[in-house]
């Protein structure tokens, strides 16, 4: 109750402190804005931009330049190289103040990351970006930096007040700074090191909000009003809400307050398709502002997927929760309509506050698009939204089905604000947007970025992700447009794709979401997958290892039978490997073997049961690729397990010496009089 309190608090004075003298932006009060929801529904005050740095591909200059505009090459990019102490500094950010970092992100920190501030010479952070990132340097603790699914992320808030410089002494990393700029003369105390030790208790505190973000959304006492369904009304102690077939159920209040909380629950065999047909509006002072799918609202569709973040939850129970702060002047009206054929049960409770409504105030918009059969090539720049007004955009969730276990989200971030002509948001990757790296697939959660949802092997299936900009929110003051490139490794595959884009507007913002089409409510199916194998094949990752040096292990690729090999690496020449396979009957068989190429595979001597194959074979390939099967030719198996031998005896000139091993398969064919096999 202590923490909701504090929340329903902060809208009421947040609306009290318009028209006082500009506040001062401190490291503390970016603490307290880490968690202030209610913060987000007033328009900054101070006001700000928000922008970013970023290692994006720099060949990116114009849209009708199409193979530059989507170039991908997005590491290692910087605004310049300096020199200092006899080393280079390789600089991520410049930035003239007053101002604020909000977040760093990277998929491979390296190096010392030097933060420079107000041009002096000595650093006032200066530590291994990993430490920084990774929450491991004193002072900034898990969850304000931490690395999850393989990205690495700090949202600790750093001001300045007249400029900030970032760098670190190793290049080659992918990278995001995001920051804040304030008007002239905003008065702004810049960060200190000492801040880490002074401010402590507030640090530990907003850690202990961000790592338990559902317990800040305890309802408060006072509920706006009673569940009312205009259609009917059965409820017992597990019956919830009843809505037919075509029918809603609507909730609305007529007096001055804010929405701080809703719970759903939906009770139905098949939650999937059930949440997506059952639509959420919500209307504010008689805008209608918020036209979702139940399910996608609450940010992991499609289906139930537990997490917990600041703004939005599922729990494991099924019960979805929404924090976001709603505001109104004088009335709000929820409705779930039930555009489906059959009966559905909900059970739904909307908790609400005191608000005070100012110049400052906005209306909380969730709108979601959807499109079917999307062909990934061309690429193409995907739009999130197009908004008018003057808001505050301050999250999107992105749900995605993808056929092919291949990588889907290459593509940048592309955000615009106020007539920009290029991006001052150009990111390096769709998940490095979302908070992770490496196109990874393991879920996680977290206050302000979570990946609820990722179905796999690799990304097959449906994926849903989101990400919540609170201390990073961007103010627009007329416009705003986001576009996200649709960049998939496969350029034959065809994918759904779904969005909900969360924002904050003045009365009268406008956006480019037209009517939902009900032929777009629907849950794509996606079959258990299937690794493709080759008939008769022996595998060579199930193979028995029998004896090794270095390390073997299975090992996936594209391509391959299976989608694996038995992958050998850290040996040299004279080294071998010995790995046993079964063969059901005694006989002459003619053996066939496919193995993987690339640049750092070596040359090998091959031996079945001790009887040589001929000549070595050189896997060296300047791409990674499976050979073409080879014919090893007739060898005596016997019943049982048998043993194909194989030896490093040196690498190609062009190859990385590595000589590293990879079988694919085994095939066994039958031998004709003739000696021929097949």
């Amino acid at each position: 109750m202590r923490v909701w309190t504090y929340l329903a608090v902060l809208v009421v004075t947040g609306s009290v402190l318009v028209g006082c003298a500009t506040p001062k932006v401190t490291t503390r009060s970016l603490l307290r804005e880490m968690t202030d929801l209610g913060g987000l529904a007033e328009y900054p005050d101070p006001p700000f931009t928000c922008k970013q740095f970023s290692s994006y591909d720099r060949r990116s200059k114009l849209p009708e330049d199409h193979e530059a505009w989507f170039a991908n090459a997005d590491a290692g990019h910087f605004l310049r190289v300096e020199e200092r102490g006899g080393g280079k500094e390789y600089v991520m950010m410049d930035a003239v103040g007053p101002g604020a970092i909000v977040r760093i992100w990277s998929a491979n920190p390296r190096g010392t990351l030097r933060i420079y501030l107000n041009h002096a010479k000595k650093p006032v952070i200066e530590a291994p970006m990993a430490d920084v990132l990774g929450g491991k340097l004193e002072g900034i603790p898990v969850p304000i930096a931490g690395q999850r699914s393989r990205g690495w992320n700090s949202y600790f808030p750093i001001p300045y007040s007249k400029h900030c410089k970032i760098t670190s002494d190793e290049g080659g990393f992918y990278y995001h700074v995001n920051y804040r700029t304030y008007p002239p003369g905003t008065k702004v105390a810049g960060f200190k090191p000492r801040d880490l030790r002074l401010r402590a208790s507030e640090i530990d505190e907003t850690a202990r909000l961000l790592a338990s973000p559902q317990k800040a959304g305890v309802e408060p006492a006072g509920i706006l009003s009673e569940l009312a369904n205009v259609i009917q009304k059965q409820r017992g102690p597990e019956a919830g809400t009843l809505i037919l077939a075509g029918s809603s159920s609507v909730w609305r209040v007529s007096t001055p307050g804010a929405i701080v909380g809703l719970r759903v629950k939906v009770n139905d065999e098949d939650l999937e398709t059930t949440l997506r047909q059952l639509v959420l509006r919500m209307s504010f002072d008689g805008e209608e502002t918020v036209v979702c799918p139940l399910g996608d609202f609450f940010g992991a569709a499609p289906g139930i997927n537990p997490y917990g973040s600041l703004t939005l939850g599922v729990s494991a129970d099924g019960t979805m929760w929404c924090h976001w702060v709603m505001p109104f002047q004088r009335s709000a009206r929820l409705e779930i309509h039930n555009t489906g054929d059959t009966l559905r049960r909900v059970d739904y409770r909307v908790a609400g506050t005191d608000y005070v409504w100012t110049e400052r105030s906005m209306h909380f918009h969730a709108k979601w698009r959807a499109e079917y059969d999307v062909p990934t090539r061309p690429m193409r720049d995907w739009n999130y939204l197009t908004a008018s007004g003057r808001g505050v955009f301050v999250g999107a969730a992105f749900a995605i089905t993808n056929p092919v276990k291949n990588w889907w989200g290459e593509g940048d971030e592309k955000i615009y604000v106020d007539g920009e002509s290029f991006p001052s948001h150009f990111g390096t990757g769709t998940e490095d947007y979302f908070g992770y790296a490496w196109c990874w697939p393991e879920t996680f959660t977290h206050a302000y970025h979570n990946q609820p949802r990722c179905d796999g092997p690799g990304n097959y299936g449906h994926t849903a992700v989101n990400r919540w900009h609170v201390l990073d929110r961007i103010p627009f003051e007329h416009d705003f447009r986001f576009d996200m490139e649709l960049w998939h490794w496969n350029a034959k595959a065809k994918v759904a794709m779904s969005v909900v884009s969360y924002w904050y507007a003045r009365p009268g913002g406008d956006d480019g979401f037209p009517e939902i089409d009900p032929a777009d409510l629907r849950v794509v199916e996606i079959p258990e997958y299937v690794s493709p194998r080759v008939a008769g094949a022996l595998e060579g990752e199930e193979m028995r290892v029998v004896y090794k040096t270095g390390t073997v292990l299975p090992q996936n690729g594209d391509g391959l039978s299976n989608e694996q090999h038995q992958w050998w690496r850290e040996g040299r020449p004279g080294d071998y490997l010995v790995l046993g396979f079964q063969v059901e009957n005694v006989g002459q068989y003619r053996v066939f073997a496919r193995f993987l190429k690339a640049r750092d595979y070596g040359i090998v001597r091959l031996s079945i049961n001790g009887e040589e194959f001929g000549e070595p074979i050189d896997l060296y390939s300047n791409q990674i690729t499976p050979s073409k099967e080879v014919d090893l030719g007739i060898f005596n198996l016997q019943e049982g397990l048998n043993t194909l031998k194989v030896e490093i005896v040196g690498a190609n000139e062009q190859a990385v010496e590595s000589y590293m091993f990879g079988l694919d398969y085994l095939r066994l064919g039958s031998v004709s009089p003739s000696g021929e096999g097949s």
